[in-house]
């Protein structure tokens, strides 16, 4: 799962960088919960929670369908 969901991630990188943001992939438990870490732009993004939930994490579920949350670390 854990590299489906780094696949996932480089497929949506793209779009985040173009706002200078970028995220990374810290941890998947086996219960499907995804950590991610914001870096650059969007660390500090007030934003950054709706980008998470309403792009990142549907994304990444409609991708991995057992991503059960995505949280940020």
């Amino acid at each position: 799962m854990k590299d489906e969901i780094e696949r996932a991630i480089e497929e949506i990188r793209p779009v985040l960088r173009a706002d200078g943001g970028d995220i990374e992939l810290v941890d998947v438990t086996e219960d499907g919960v995804v950590k991610i870490r914001l870096k650059g732009a969007c660390a500090g993004c007030p934003f950054s929670m709706i980008t998470i939930r309403y792009n990142v994490e549907r994304y990444l579920r409609y991708k991995v369908p057992q991503i059960k949350e995505v949280i940020v670390v």
